[in-house]
């Protein structure tokens, strides 16, 4: 079994631990994530890992003949072949083995008896076959083209040179060839950055496959969910390790952050007391003995400490002008570039306050429709109307790239970047909202011009939101933000008043911000589903599994029309399909009983094992609190003076120490059953 280790792991740059005493062991079958606040050494430690580091104190332990394959976040580039020939370099290290075994039959057909000899060099023969064979030597060219394709790439580009392609696809380049290697530990450093959701999708079902072991950094939360079953977090130095999905993690995470945070406000609590004490009486001769006891014990006491990350911040968006009940209206809007046709008789009307998704795979037009939508493209067929009063916003990666067009001064910072959008009564809260976009500390104070790519990004996105719009318009947000920062845009977008149309591939974005969904596909009319993203997913799967009695066939393009147009449609909306009802109404849903009891015993398994574990997450909290009070306690000058006291106190410390060690493990016990039993679930149904 292949395995990567660490034991006593720590490194440290200048005054900063980055690893301390890290303990990881990434073996056969290993799916796990990596996790933790921007900055806090995930790409450093997977660099560790991979050997491209060395570590200052502990071991780093590799098997013998185990391969590993890295992934960086960024900068890899690729040039001098052309697309397929620099894939087929994933391959390169089988090449001596093809040699070695082309060599051991030219052996076998010279010698003329068996004997021990014989039987060492077909054993040999084997193994080298059965390597070949799992890394899919003999069909180099499929594989390749399987990859490629399903990250992204067009047959047409396997010709091409890779000094053609941008940055973003550069980096699919290095995933691809990753994959391919077919090695037994795969370090996997933000793969999802570049990949639209239908790239995220296949990914995810070449990581569930693996035979191997992975490690990944994602800020992409349902993508976790769907190719985890354990997580570690990097937090301030130290590594832990957590089973279960992302969505297991972050329940028990928030329990144990809120008893940090209890923590530390005990413990702040308790410094102004003694402080307040210290300056009341530390110049009265009578009480010196009292105040000296209390700065000793401040000067001995560890002091809690609560890092940025896991400060909630949120921010609230300028409150949107008023405007008509109409936001935004298209009347046959289509484009063209040359000979290609992109966008056709496209119909919408939006209400303000509704909050569009628009969906559909490269080249369908997403990005090309909401360029139109802002103004930004006039070549368009048709007409595009705004409401009364309606401002709009406009944000796109390109604006990230102009900032200086859009009034920032490039030799500003980027406090002063976000000043000159700001209104003058947001200043007070601009150092805030530039930490929930990343930017914390000395950042504020970064030269626009030196910025990177993703800090401009974030930036732009950042100014966007602080105009007074009542008109979002939205290509792809969410690019470049971690988890935390995500929740910050997510939360204030739902408070938010106005009018939302937007791109993403973050599925959980998606999912929790859209109450519209608009489906474009080159060629083929959209449709507009009057609900959002799950929603829209799940009466896309029930129509394309429907059979007969008139239901739509697999694949069957049926558009979800608006009330308004049902005059084109004909017939009441009874007769109509509904892209909206659920599969037990469509013809066939009798069949099949013994499988739909099936479904129903295991979701009430799952029910089950919900509530408790959520049970035994509000017990493991009341624990830590009782373990947090009793440890405050034993601290406690009236109970460590008396030997009675201490030791009653040590004995209800053990007793809570001991039950809240049984929770735990019983917690992990049935973190692991709601893992197998989710794990089953999606390969049943994917």
């Amino acid at each position: 079994m292949a395995f990567v280790q660490f034991t006593g792991v720590t490194l440290g740059f200048g005054d900063r631990d980055i690893l301390v005493n890290a303990d990881i062991k990434l073996k056969t079958g290993t799916r796990a994530a990596l996790c933790g606040a921007n900055g806090s050494g995930k790409s450093t430690l997977m660099k560790v890992m991979a050997g491209i580091i060395a570590c200052d104190r502990g071991e780093r332990a590799l098997e013998k003949g185990a391969t590993i394959a890295y992934l960086p976040q960024s900068g890899l580039v690729h040039r001098g072949k052309t697309l397929m020939d620099e894939a087929k370099t994933a391959f390169a290290r089988f090449d001596a083995l093809e040699k070695r075994r082309a060599g051991i039959e030219n052996q076998l057909e010279s010698v003329k008896t068996d004997g021990p000899g014989t039987e060492r060099l077909l054993a040999e023969a084997e193994t080298i076959n059965e390597t070949l064979e799992s890394a899919g030597f003999w069909q180099i060219d499929k594989r390749i083209a399987l990859a490629l394709t399903g990250l992204g790439f067009a047959e047409s580009d396997f010709t091409r040179y890779t000094e053609e392609f941008s940055g973003g696809w550069q980096m699919r380049i290095a995933l691809a060839k990753a994959l391919l290697e077919n090695p037994d530990i795969l370090l996997l450093d933000e793969p999802t950055n570049y990949l639209d959701i239908e790239g995220r999708a296949w990914l995810e079902g070449w990581l569930r496959k693996s035979g191997g072991a992975f490690l990944l950094v994602s800020h992409d939360r349902y993508f976790l969910d769907r190719c985890v079953n354990e997580v570690y977090e990097l937090f301030q130095g130290r590594l832990r390790r957590y089973p279960g999905s992302y969505t297991d993690y972050e329940k028990r995470r928030s329990v144990e952050v809120e008893s940090l945070v209890s923590a530390y406000k005990r413990q702040q609590a308790e410094i102004a007391r003694s402080m307040d004490l210290i300056r009341r009486f530390r110049y009265k001769p009578t009480k010196a003995a009292m105040v000296q006891e209390r700065i000793r014990k401040l000067e001995k006491m560890e002091r809690i400490e609560i890092p940025e990350s896991l400060k909630k911040i949120s921010i609230k968006l300028p409150e949107p002008p008023h405007s008509g009940r109409i936001a935004l209206k298209l009347e046959g809007v289509g484009r063209s570039y040359g000979e290609k046709r992109v966008l056709s008789g496209l119909d919408l009307c939006l209400e303000t306050g509704e909050r569009l998704l628009v969906v559909g795979a490269n080249g369908a037009g997403k990005s090309t429709l909401l360029r139109i939508i802002s103004g930004a493209d006039s070549g368009h067929e048709g007409a595009v109307s705004y409401g009364a009063g309606v401002v709009s916003a406009y944000f796109s990666q390109e604006a990230a790239e102009t900032l200086s067009a859009g009034g920032a001064k490039a030799d500003g910072t980027v406090l002063d970047c976000l000043e000159e959008e700001a209104p003058s009564a947001m200043y007070p809260r601009l150092r805030d909202m530039l930490g929930a976009f990343l930017f914390r500390g000395d950042d504020v104070f970064k030269k626009v011009s030196v910025l990177s790519g993703g800090e401009r990004s974030r930036l732009a996105l950042l100014r966007l939101l602080l105009r007074p719009a009542n008109l979002l318009i939205m290509d792809e947000p969410t690019n470049h933000l971690d988890i935390y920062a995500k929740d910050v845009l997510l939360d204030a977008l739902l408070a938010y008043k106005g009018t939302v149309i937007f791109v993403s591939h973050d599925r959980a974005f998606m999912e929790a911000l859209s109450k519209k969904t608009l489906a474009l596909e080159a060629g083929r009319p959209h449709r507009l589903h009057y609900g959002g993203y799950a929603d829209y997913l799940e009466s896309t799967a029930s129509l394309n599994t429907g059979e007969g009695g008139g239901a739509p066939a697999a694949g069957a393009d049926i558009p979800v029309v608006s009330p308004e147009r049902a005059a084109v449609r004909g017939g009441s909306p009874a007769s109509w399909p509904d892209a909206r009802c659920p599969a037990s109404t469509l013809p066939g849903a009798g069949e099949g009983g013994a499988e739909r009891k099936a479904a129903k015993e295991k979701a009430a398994a799952l029910r089950r094992l919900l509530r408790s574990e959520a049970a035994l997450v509000e017990r493991i909290a009341a624990l830590e609190g009782e373990k947090t009070a009793l440890e405050n306690r034993l601290a406690a000058s009236e109970v460590y003076t008396s030997g009675e006291k201490t030791r009653e106190v040590k004995d209800l410390l053990a007793a809570v120490s001991a039950e809240l060690y049984a929770c735990s493990r019983e917690w992990e016990g049935l973190a692991a059953a709601l893992a197998s039993l989710k794990e089953s679930d999606s390969a049943q149904t994917g």
